[in-house]
């Protein structure tokens, strides 16, 4: 198992198209993927399970991932988050 801790910068959370960016890239990897927040655990290849936790800007969440991959889907989910989804 491997996991990272990540603060969520863009403006609009993960919600909606950040949602399914996070969950489309967590669906190329075999491994078991979660976000946890607040102690709230859900798959990361659930769009609704994403949207569920109501991530919004500045919010600290873990990215958490057990098998093959774990590392490196757990560092590229970190990336795609610290780029901001590509946002300003």
């Amino acid at each position: 198992m491997y996991e990272k801790t990540v603060t969520v910068k863009n403006k609009t959370g993960l919600h909606a198209r950040p949602a399914a960016m996070f969950v489309q890239s967590a669906g190329k990897f075999a491994s078991e993927i979660w976000i946890e927040k607040e102690g709230k655990k859900v798959n990361a290849k659930s769009i609704m399970g994403v949207m569920s936790l109501g991530v919004s800007q500045g919010t600290e969440i873990k990215i958490i991932a057990k098998g093959e991959d774990e590392r490196e889907a757990v560092e590229k989910l970190s990336e795609l988050i610290n780029s901001n989804f590509g946002e300003e």
